[in-house]
């Protein structure tokens, strides 16, 4: 891709994840940033972000995880639909066990209200953890497709930085 420049092909695949990581913190914080122009919250803009939001997310798990799943298990003369279900599947668990397990308020309900077990912890700190388990997927798949970009493994359609860029920015 000539959109990336030369420089960044010659750093160390460490130093290209964390550069990776940053970029799409800083474009989340560029769009979250959407809330100090807005007094009061528009739940058609919201309606419409959280829909947009959940679009990307599709379409990035889709073509650029369980596509390419399926196209390196068969190129490995597995069936491919099998790693992809169970990979689902096991999100799916982790999902719901932090469902049950972590304590969460939904948009517009009271304290007494908030589902997991009970706690004393400070929203500060609720804040912090639930954004760590939002982000855990989308470390992980940046840093296997930097990985596999930098060890140069064979796989479907190639393991490049350029492609480790474009799931970067896609997630």
């Amino acid at each position: 891709m000539d959109f990336i420049p030369n420089w960044f092909f010659e750093l160390n695949p460490i130093i290209q994840a964390l550069c990776g990581g940053l970029f799409t913190w800083a474009v989340t914080s560029l769009g979250a940033a959407i809330v100090f122009f807005t007094k009061e919250i528009n739940y058609k803009l919201l309606d419409f972000m959280m829909g947009f939001a959940g679009g990307v997310m599709i379409a990035a798990s889709v073509w650029s995880l369980i596509i390419p799943g399926i196209e390196l298990a068969e190129a490995q003369d597995m069936i491919g639909w099998i790693p992809a279900a169970v990979g689902f599947l096991i999100g799916g668990l982790f999902l719901r066990i932090c469902d049950a397990y972590v304590p969460h308020l939904h948009i517009g309900l009271p304290r007494d209200e908030a589902e997991g077990p009970d706690t004393k912890w400070k929203r500060a700190t609720l804040l912090v953890l639930a954004i760590t388990i939002h982000n855990i997927p989308e470390g992980l798949a940046i840093g296997v497709l930097f990985g596999a970009a930098s060890l140069g493994l064979d796989m479907v359609g190639g393991a490049t930085v350029a492609g480790a860029i474009t799931l970067a920015i896609g997630i």
